[in-house]
C-alpha cells in the first residue's frame, strides 16, 4: 500500500498548541489503521512530530507576534514512511544547531534543551535539513518494524 497525507497549521490558527498537536497525532493514527502500522510505529511517529511541533510551535516565532506556518506531509510506502515537516519560522537546523545534551547525567545536572530533538534522531532511520524559500525543511525516513 501507499498512502501520501498532507497537514497544515496556520498561522492564524486559534487552536492551541495542544489541540493542534491532537489534530496531528489523529490523523497520524488514522493513517496507521489505513495502512496496517504497527503500534510501535504509530508511538514513534507521533512522538517525534509532536516534539517537532512544540519546538517550532514555541520557538520557532519568537520575537514575532505570528505563529509559524506548518506543513507535515506522510509519505507511506510499503516498508517505509517518509515524513517532511517544514515551517516558515525562524531559521533552525535541528541536525546541528541544537544542543547535544549529556544523556549520562543527572536530570538535576542537565542543561535544558535538545532533548527533543536527540529523541527524533534517535527514533528516525535518517534526517536531513534545508532552508528553502524561507523555510525550514526536515525530512525524516523510517523503515515499517
Amino acid at each position: 500500500m501507499s498512502e501520501t497525507v498532507h497537514l497544515k497549521i496556520g498561522p492564524d490558527s486559534k487552536a492551541s498548541n495542544a489541540d493542534n498537536l491532537q489534530y496531528i497525532q489523529g490523523k497520524v493514527e488514522e493513517l496507521g489503521q489505513r495502512e496496517a502500522w504497527p503500534d510501535s510505529l504509530v508511538f514513534k511517529v507521533n512522538l517525534v512530530l509532536e516534539e517537532l511541533g512544540l519546538n517550532i510551535l514555541s520557538y520557532g516565532g519568537a520575537g514575532t507576534d505570528r505563529r509559524p506556518e506548518i506543513d507535515i506531509v506522510l509519505i507511506s510506502d510499503d516498508d517505509s514512511l517518509t515524513i517532511e515537516v517544514s515551517d516558515d519560522g525562524k531559521p533552525f537546523n535541528p541536525l546541528e544547531d541544537a544542543t547535544n545534551p549529556d544523556i549520562g547525567a543527572l536530570i538535576e545536572e542537565r542543561s535544558i534543551g535538545g532533548l527533543g530533538v536527540h529523541l527524533v534522531r534517535t527514533l528516525m532511520d535518517n534526517l536531513s535539513y534545508q532552508r528553502v524559500d524561507g523555510r525550514n525543511r526536515l525530512k525524516m525516513f523510517t523503515r515499517k518494524e
